[in-house]
């Protein structure tokens, strides 16, 4: 696998099919999907920075389409009151960003670590 488009969307769309399935099993604690994200990442070697940004990207994509989906299920109901509770002035779609952000940078770092790792 020498070529890196082809790399790219694999990488994305095998971290994000990893955290979600990683999130539908529920005998596992939720910060799991770093360790796959981590197995990819030593699995299909990149530079590290375009494996930070696949990493991240699978997660914080599925991780925004998640909340978005659960937060429309509800009328925002939840995540508005959350969002109240929190220094967010009620607003439930910065809460969406700030939780599509958090799994954007763990899925990276996760990626990113292994990627310089590998390296070594």
């Amino acid at each position: 696998m020498k070529n890196n488009t082809f790399k790219i969307p694999v990488t994305i769309l095998l971290s994000a099919i990893a955290c979600f399935a990683i999130g539908i099993y529920g005998a596992l604690p939720w910060w799991s999907f770093v360790v796959t994200n981590f197995i990819i990442a030593l699995a299909i070697p990149q530079k590290p920075l375009v494996s930070f940004l696949t990493g991240a990207l699978g997660v914080g994509a599925i991780w925004a389409g998640l909340a978005t989906g659960i937060d429309m299920a509800n009328n925002h109901l939840l995540s508005s009151k959350v969002a109240q509770i929190l220094p967010l002035n009620g607003s439930y779609v910065l809460l969406i960003v700030i939780t599509a952000l958090i799994g954007f940078l763990l899925g990276g770092m996760a990626s990113l670590t292994a990627a310089y790792l590998r390296k070594a």
